[in-house]
């Protein structure tokens, strides 16, 4: 005997006038989440309402139906469409396509719509957003009709354009959406494959190693290299630049670094020919040159030109009008647009006023040089006026008013007659009568008796005042600084400027380094050009400027750098006393532990080691199974402002920061992002990313007044 099965019979649908419409107390939505009501009315006006709302009849108190309809789901629906109604956009007697409902309860319709929807997976959402591209919506016009901004259309398009094959797996939970995010800085779908399957293989799967793993080999776009010839000159020539939608990155990356250095060396060929014109007898160039390469190397001293009577008329005009504006804008919180332009314009001018290339001799320029670089900043640096030892002109001696200084001969036949006599046991010769004509000068040695006379009188009397002898040594010290070969001092010092023969990585753009060198320079350009003028100079500047000159120049000697091959734990042990002297800062002075600088050139130990001085035992654990390149990175982030310091660098007796605690979630751990922070990876919930952060997505979907809960 067959069983019949009862048949469904689904609820009645009809167009109900929108003024018969009211809302119900039924509804289980509290809480407001979803598009805004004020989108929800945009779309509905841009695609009319895509989903029927539920009602149900209202009856009085005899159970007899009204006429009237209330709704337990689709408030939000409702709301939006008596919205186009108050802005008149929409009739009151509209009609509505309603689900008519009888049975069951008002709270449990209102519950079973918002709980039985299944939401869009993100990667059909992806991939609608591709399909609306490809069917010639401009990015604009998809983030208008989606009511998102033009860059969460971008970033959408960049997830659909990951490898087929990576999608599927996203697609079947296999990886994070975050993990999806990473793989979309390297648009090479054969390399995205082959990072993931090395992924496979390791221990470390967090979003950074995999943006790591696309962009080895390839520059950062802050490169000074990259900052030097601008990524709109290497793009037009072909070159690729990898780009992150999703967190910062600073420009990006230059995959191809062969062509980079191509297009360096095309601008810096350029440049060459300009300053070779100049008449240097030589000229070096390179994108770098390391820290202390003039050293050894005696600096021109330039004139600059003085302005003509039409350019200092200019300059003075500019000043005024700068002095104007500043003047009557001192008291403004935030200076017009137009005003803040017009400063920097006239900033700039007066610079180029200020900063004329200096004018050299041109005898000195046929012996002298110059080096083209590139800053820290990717500007170009051109280094003019060096004379190499080897191209200096012979130092005549001096001439004593008595002989010719270059009479040798007559020097050592002087010198043997002397030694014979004193040989033979015999007072040296005496000195001849003088003659009517006029006065001999002094024989050699009587002068040599008389001035080691004064000599020791002039030790005597220097030593019993402090302020002479400190100009005294500060003019020898500042003649063997600031002007090589000079020997306009009767004073013995010496002063052993150490070249850096072991460069650190970036040392020479370092802020320290661009300080100091500007700290000479400023020196360089407040003293007499001439050695000669050097004594009158010093005398006439005041004692906290000679203090400050001296310690320039004694700074020059010091000399802590460690030397395998010339151990010297003596003069490492005064460097230390030298550094809490000063209270040496390495901190302030801008250290901090990277991976080049320290951590990528260490043992797993050492790293541990840091970290957990720095963050505690618990910070040190959380990263001690991850593999070395991976381990270095995390302490990288770790360790960044927290002033921890290699042993090295640090001051005795200077306080180290105590170690703290850090809360920061282990990044291998699952369900964690690389900031420790969880990720949606059940395809529930999309994270997306406005300006670069990762907000939770709730503005946009296929049909949004459909899919919000209700």
């Amino acid at each position: 005997m067959t069983t019949s099965v009862k048949k469904i019979t689904l609820s009645s649908s009809r167009d109900i006038p929108f003024n018969k419409l009211v809302l119900s107390q039924s509804n289980v939505r509290r809480i407001k989440a979803g598009v805004s009501i004020e989108e929800l009315a945009e779309d509905i006006a841009r695609r009319t309402l895509l989903q029927s709302i539920t009602v149900r009849p209202v009856r009085d108190a005899d159970g007899v139906e009204t006429g009237m309809f209330e709704i337990p789901a689709g408030g939000r629906r409702f709301r939006a469409l008596e919205r186009l109604v108050k802005q008149k956009r929409l009739a009151k007697t509209a009609p509505v396509p309603c689900v008519v409902r009888e049975d069951g309860i008002p709270e449990e319709d209102s519950l079973a719509e918002n709980v039985q929807r299944a939401p869009l997976h993100p990667l059909d959402q992806f991939r609608a957003f591709l399909t609306l591209r490809e069917k010639g919506q401009s990015e604009e016009e998809i983030a208008a009709a989606f009511f998102v901004a033009v860059s969460v259309v971008k970033q959408r398009l960049r997830l659909a354009s990951v490898s087929p094959k990576l999608l599927d797996i996203y697609a079947d939970d296999g990886m994070t959406l975050d993990q999806l995010m990473a793989f979309t800085v390297n648009g090479d779908h054969e390399r995205q494959e082959q990072v993931f399957e090395r992924l496979s293989q390791s221990h470390s799967k967090e979003p950074h190693v995999i943006r790591r793993m696309l962009t080895e080999g390839a520059v950062r776009a802050s490169d000074k290299r990259a900052q030097f010839i601008g990524l709109d000159a290497y793009t037009e020539a072909g070159g690729v630049i990898l780009r992150d939608l999703f967190q910062g990155d600073d420009g990006g990356w230059l995959q191809d670094v062969g062509l980079l250095d191509m297009l360096v060396a095309e601008k810096l060929r350029a440049r060459y020919e300009a300053i070779r014109a100049e008449g240097w007898k030589w000229i070096e160039v390179a994108p770098d040159f390391a820290y202390g390469h003039t050293y050894g190397l005696r600096q021109l001293r330039g004139e600059q030109l003085p302005l003509t009577d039409e350019e200092q008329a200019t300059r003075d005009a500019l000043q005024a009008e700068m002095d104007a504006l500043e003047e009557t804008y001192a008291e403004a919180g935030e200076l017009p647009d137009e005003v803040d332009q017009r400063l920097g314009e006239i900033e700039t001018a007066l610079s180029a006023f200020d900063d004329r290339p200096q004018v050299f001799d041109p005898e000195e320029v046929a012996r002298a040089g110059a080096f083209i670089s590139i800053d820290g900043s990717g500007t170009l640096r051109i280094e003019r006026g060096y004379v190499r030892p080897e191209d200096e002109l012979p130092i005549a001696p001096e001439a004593d008013g008595e002989t010719d200084p270059t009479d040798e001969a007559a020097i050592a036949t002087q010198a043997k007659d002397d030694e014979a006599s004193a040989a033979a046991g015999g007072e040296p010769p005496a000195d001849e009568p003088e003659e009517d004509d006029g006065i001999k000068p002094i024989p050699d040695r009587l002068m040599t008796e008389l001035t080691a006379h004064r000599t020791l009188a002039l030790r005597h009397a220097l030593g019993e005042n402090p302020d002479i002898a400190f100009v005294a040594a500060l003019h020898a010290l500042c003649l063997q600084v600031f002007y090589r070969y000079a020997q306009d001092t009767c004073l013995e010092l010496d002063v052993k400027s150490a070249g850096f023969g072991a460069q650190a990585p970036g040392l020479a753009d370092s802020a320290l380094a661009v300080a100091f060198d500007a700290r000479h320079q400023a020196w360089l350009s407040s003293l007499p050009k001439e050695p000669a003028y050097l004594w009158d100079g010093l005398m006439s500047f005041d004692t906290d400027s000679r203090q400050a000159l001296f310690a320039h120049c004694v700074s020059l000697s010091v000399n802590a750098i460690y030397e395998a091959h010339n151990r010297k734990p003596r003069a490492l042990a005064h460097a230390d006393r030298l550094a809490q002297a000063v209270d040496l800062d390495i901190v302030a002075a801008g250290w901090t532990p990277t991976i080049g600088n320290y951590l990528g050139r260490v043992t797993k130990a050492r790293i541990l080691a840091a970290v957990r001085d720095a963050k505690g035992a618990r910070a040190g654990d959380r990263i001690e199974h991850l593999k070395k390149v991976e381990m270095a990175e995390q302490a990288e982030t770790l360790l960044a402002g927290c002033g921890w310091l290699p042993e090295p660098l640090r001051t005795p007796g200077r306080t180290a920061p105590k170690a703290v605690e850090s809360d920061t979630v282990d990044p291998a751990e699952p369900g964690a992002d690389a900031a420790g922070e969880e990720t949606a990876a059940d395809g529930g919930e999309t994270a997306v990313v406005e300006d670069e952060e990762v907000t939770e997505d709730k503005s946009v979907a296929l049909e949004p007044h459909a899919t919000a809960a209700e």
